[in-house]
């Protein structure tokens, strides 16, 4: 069993986010995982990530506060434990358009 206990979660980098504090919960180097990895992130009022890709399947579920998902056909607000899918190659963005922060967790293949 791997333990990652929220307090001691380190934060990580992900590319074109911005306002957020992301934290890897398992996989990658947080723990040894074969096929999937979780992670948290807070976005603060105006946190957004850019419209972009990814090449694999994506689930958000959000834990705190309201979080838009916007792809290019669609928008959607999120609110506590509402979740989606986000297909390999649908671009996604995500947006707080709220003024208190909010919190998703992120699954995905490694």
């Amino acid at each position: 069993m791997q333990v990652t206990r929220y307090s001691e979660a380190r934060p990580y980098e992900a590319p074109e986010h911005f306002n957020m504090l992301c934290l890897r919960l398992q996989g990658k180097e947080a723990t040894a995982t074969d096929t999937i990895w979780i992670g948290l992130s807070h976005l603060l009022p105006g946190g957004r990530t850019s419209l972009k890709e990814a090449a694999v399947e994506k689930i958000y579920v959000v834990v705190a506060g309201e979080v838009t998902i916007e792809t290019v056909d669609a928008a959607v607000t999120l609110g506590v434990l509402d979740s989606c899918r986000l297909a390999p190659g649908e671009a996604r963005a995500l947006v707080n358009r709220t003024n208190a922060p909010a919190s998703i967790i992120l699954a995905m293949p490694v």
